[in-house]
């Protein structure tokens, strides 16, 4: 097991979504009986079988870097924080389906680990502009994931749906709704672990099999987006 290949995924989102809590279901596929603020950055492994029942199956370690803090940190924080963005081979982002600003802000995590101080590549953001036209194909996998979603009322439903259908396309993630608390939502054969299942082999194929996969850049989409006009009314 020791000799296994692995790949680094960040697991970016506001304090209070349920990062580590998620972090733990996927890691350990059982619910985190009394989690607690992460500080700093929380790493856990998952052994992932690239390509299972093919006959190019082969087992990865999948390191999830749950980062803690707040992306209105001071810019003190946010420069101890960019020593966990190096090195980065597929990003979750993780919004509260109760609450709107979660879902803003991973806008500004985003950025902030693709703007990552040690990378020569960064996205340039200027007057609050998300230029994506500047990013390349080769893009970092991403995945959206909207937690306490047993939270939200039946006749709210839809209307949340839609909001992460909008974030889903932004972002060109597939997205993941579910209750941390509840482990059948990743129970296998589910479209949920469908999902994560295929997320993480877009990661290691990006990592092992892609030329020039070492990077990391940002997403595919060729748009412009200002964060600063976003509204979820």
């Amino acid at each position: 097991m020791a000799s296994l290949d692995r790949v680094k995924v960040l697991v970016l989102g506001d304090s209070g979504v349920g990062k580590s809590s998620l972090v733990h279901l996927i890691c350990q596929n059982q619910v985190f009986g009394n989690p607690s603020w992460t500080v700093g950055c929380s790493v856990d492994v998952r052994v992932q079988d690239y390509k299972e029942g093919t006959p190019e199956e082969k087992t990865f370690y999948i390191e999830l870097w749950d980062i803690g803090g707040s992306v209105g940190s001071a810019s003190s924080i946010k420069s101890t924080r960019a020593v966990f963005y190096n090195s980065v081979n597929g990003i979750i982002l993780v919004h509260d389906l109760t609450n709107k600003k979660s879902s803003q802000n991973l806008y500004r995590w985003s950025m902030e680990a693709l703007n990552k101080d040690s990378s020569p590549t960064g996205v340039i953001v200027s007057n609050g502009d998300y230029d994506r036209e500047q990013f390349v194909e080769n893009a970092v996998p991403l995945l959206l994931i909207g937690t306490k979603f047993d939270q939200i009322p039946e006749n709210k439903r839809g209307e949340v749906l839609t909001r992460t259908a909008f974030l889903s396309e932004d972002f060109n993630a597939e997205e993941i709704n579910l209750d941390c608390t509840n482990p059948r939502y990743f129970a296998a054969g589910t479209s949920n672990a469908v999902k994560l299942s295929r997320f993480f082999d877009k990661v290691i194929e990006k990592r092992y099999f892609t030329r020039d996969s070492s990077q990391m850049t940002g997403f595919t989409d060729r748009k412009r987006f200002n964060f600063k006009s976003l509204h979820y009314d």
